[in-house]
């Protein structure tokens, strides 16, 4: 379980990170809005799990690989923002965040189940 101080640290750079998706590396993303779901932070505040959601999902590999190459330069804007508030910016990780997709996936195969409807017991047969 995470404590106060890594829910709020992770909070802050999920903040910081939408920010800096959404006005500094608009030329990594090509259109795609990215979504950043979930950080998680390790106990020590070294390092920052970001879950990435993409919309329009179509190349969300290539766009995936994208930032991965650029993480010292989201890991520099972000420094730039929590240079007061942290004594050590986080390494970033990130990871596809499936959840929109499984959720989907769920739907579909309970759609697709075909249950009878139940068998209604009458009260004067059971007398």
């Amino acid at each position: 379980m995470e404590s106060k101080r890594q829910q709020k640290v992770g909070r802050q750079i999920q903040k910081d990170l939408g920010d800096i998706f959404q006005r500094e590396a608009r030329h990594l993303l090509n259109g795609t809005f990215i979504t950043v779901t979930a950080v998680r932070m390790t106990p020590d505040l070294g390092i920052a799990r970001a879950y990435l959601s993409f919309l329009p999902d179509k190349n969300k590999k290539v766009l995936f690989e994208t930032i991965q190459e650029s993480t010292r330069f989201i890991r520099q804007k972000l420094a730039e923002r929590v240079r007061h508030q942290l004594r050590i910016v986080p390494e970033l990780q990130f990871y596809l965040d499936d959840t929109a997709e499984y959720a989907a996936k769920m739907d579909a195969l309970f759609a697709n189940l075909d249950i009878p409807p139940a068998e209604e017991e009458n009260e004067d047969e059971k007398e």
